[in-house]
């Protein structure tokens, strides 16, 4: 038999390149949740109900009707008569009227009537229990959690190219979803080569050079660590046609083929001829020490490499060509140390005394330093680890943090890095399709006036902001578009509703979006020319309309309101309305606009968007 000679070797990048030149890829599956830890979603989910699904009380204490306590304090308590109790997973059976308290559990539903609750703590009881004495004024909403405060109906749950974590699935869990698509992992073959191998526990024979195979589990344990899925075939001898049969085999049934052995010039070395007479041998050979004798071809419609036969060898192999291809066919992200350090975004303080685990999430400036910023929306939040990288341990000495001080994450998963982008500010439909274009972003919609907060702290790399701008910011303008706003209605719009007159003018309930949304302020300035057109105070306007101060923190979590028949009409979009069958009446355009931290401009996530939504501005005009 010929030997095969080493003549030229290929270099790292070239054995690169064939790597990337095979496909690897398993295609797409459903996968029930259970079984979603660490799989890579192919598509973007948004939430289909609001998280809590209805208003619950954050504390122990009392439901009742904010005016009634206007004006109370310690040495003039308001006095209002307890008539019933309201406890957890129990629906009310009470609705209260003016001067009226019902005892309430921490997360019970809200009764019909109340709309704030006192704790417990600030008040007494009197009259044998059938009366409370609140001792603080409390306004509306106060200590009280809304529906879709946590997770709001219709926003990003989670993006295509996440990695589901256990943090994800108690996203999902809480959204009720059961099943996810998901990149299917890439079925990888691996076939030890060798008369002299053993499987580990059958009996070695060392008199007959036998050895036990370390290859096979070992290179299994990486493909499965890389996101693969493993399948271990029969070891081959050294007999062409044995060897043959088995790599055919595998290449019938796997995405992608590794053997092991029998890649050198040796004159018992068949393997790279079998490629050459059934497949195609893209390189044999690379300038690498240990791992020269590598192989990279394909076998019938499978990708194909050959590790070398030393163990050491192999996985050295493995670990700087093969596991990174097979990560991104999987579209796993390149591991991380499991601790990573990095300067604080912004100043925090921290007064209780207590040791805290901070959850905190990462993005890198422009200099490509990495900048740790806090994520938190309270202790009763779900999805605050959903957009968390890792945690900071602050001891209980500590009260305050300087922005720019050092600290250490440790992180959720060694696989942690941060996102090519981070963007925070409104919650817009547009933006979140753009998103799902780009690779890892990270958005959190906190709403205009936030974004344009943390944008001047310096924290993120962008933040999209609506409706007029009440104050200068320091950034640089990367994209804008418009969206049409106004009134979201039932189906139909059986009440007739024509513009903001009918809600001045006629009983209507209305739901509103919290102050910090850029509709918010696109409604205060409609409404203020309401008010001047009848040539009255804007509070008398805003007086007039049932719920106007009682506002949702997401663009669709009023017309869901309008669906459940609590609302006649909901400030929200034209898209949102057409997206659920209801009706619309428009108040107008809105801006949208998409500003970049000018110490950012140049980083490549940042660029990216840019170019986005230039093609955004183009299909508008």
């Amino acid at each position: 038999m010929n030997r095969k000679e080493f003549r030229d070797l290929a270099s790292p990048d070239e054995a690169r390149a064939a790597i990337d030149s095979l496909s690897l890829e398993g295609g797409i599956e459903r996968v029930p949740l259970e079984n979603a830890r660490g799989r890579v979603l192919v598509a973007r989910l948004d939430a289909e109900l609001d998280v809590p699904g209805f208003d619950r009380a954050s504390l122990d204490g009392y439901a009742l009707r904010a005016r009634d306590t206007f004006g109370a304090d310690e040495a003039d308590p308001a006095r209002l008569a307890v008539v019933g109790e309201v406890h957890a997973g129990a629906e009310p059976d009470v609705t209260l009227e003016a001067g009226q308290a019902a005892e309430i559990s921490t997360g019970a539903v809200m009764p019909d009537g109340a709309d704030a609750m006192v704790p417990v703590e600030r008040t007494d009881t009197d009259g044998g229990g059938d009366e409370v004495l609140v001792r603080t004024a409390v306004a509306p909403g106060d200590n009280v959690m809304f529906a879709g405060a946590d997770v709001a109906a219709g926003e990003r749950a989670l993006g295509p190219g996440t990695t589901i974590t256990p943090r994800d699935i108690g996203l999902l869990s809480a959204l009720g979803i059961d099943e996810v698509p998901v990149r299917a992992k890439p079925r990888v073959g691996i076939v030890s080569t060798g008369d002299e191998l053993v499987r580990p526990g059958d009996d070695l024979e060392s008199s007959r050079g036998e050895i036990y195979d370390v290859n096979s589990y070992t290179v299994a344990a990486g493909v499965e660590d890389a996101g693969g899925e493993a399948v271990l075939y029969p070891h081959a001898g050294d007999e062409q046609a044995e060897m043959e049969g088995i790599l055919r085999t595998a290449a019938d049934e796997c995405d992608l083929v590794l053997s092991s052995g029998s890649t050198s010039a040796s004159a018992v070395d068949v393997i790279y001829r079998v490629i050459e007479e059934q497949g195609e041998l893209l390189l044999h050979g690379v300038s690498i020490k240990p791992g020269k004798p590598m192989l990279i071809g394909r076998l019938d419609d499978s990708a194909y490499v050959g590790l070398p036969g030393y163990p050491v060898s192999a996985m050295m192999v493995f670990r700087t060509f093969v596991a990174p291809a097979i990560r991104e066919a999987a579209g796993r992200p390149e591991p991380a140390s499991a601790t990573v350090s990095g300067r604080l975004a912004r100043q925090e303080r921290y007064e209780e005394g207590r040791h805290r685990l901070m959850p905190v999430g990462l993005v890198e400036d422009g200099d490509g330093e990495t900048l740790v910023y806090p994520v938190d929306k309270g202790s009763g939040a779900t999805t605050s680890l959903a957009d968390a990288d890792g945690v900071v341990e602050v001891g209980p000495e500590t009260d305050y943090l300087e922005a720019g001080e050092s600290v250490t994450v440790t992180l959720f998963s060694p696989d942690v890095r941060p996102p090519t982008l981070f963007g925070v500010g409104e919650d817009d439909p547009t933006f979140s399709r753009v998103l799902d274009g780009l690779e890892r972003p990270r958005y959190l919609s906190v709403g205009s006036r936030p974004g344009l907060r943390r944008l001047r702290e310096g924290v993120p790399d962008v933040a999209v902001v609506a409706g007029p701008l009440d104050r200068d910011v320091e950034a640089d303008e990367i994209g804008r578009w418009d969206r049409e706003w106004g009134l979201v209605v039932r189906t139909g719009n059986p009440d007739e509703i024509e513009g903001l007159d009918d809600l001045v003018d006629r009983d209507l309930r209305f739901i509103n979006r919290t102050t910090d949304s850029g509709l918010r302020s696109s409604l205060g300035a409609a409404v203020a020319d309401v008010a001047e057109k009848r040539g009255t105070d804007r509070h008398e306007i805003v007086d007039a309309i049932d719920g106007f101060d009682l506002g949702l923190r997401a663009h669709e979590s009023p017309a869901r309101k309008v669906i459940a028949g609590d609302a006649d009409a909901g400030l929200g979009l034209r898209e949102t309305a057409d997206r659920l069958d209801l009706g619309f009446v428009s108040l107008g355009e809105q801006p949208v606009c998409a500003l970049a931290n000018p110490d950012r401009t140049e980083k490549e996530g940042v660029r990216e968007l840019e170019a986005a939504l230039a093609d955004v501005s183009s299909a508008q005009r």
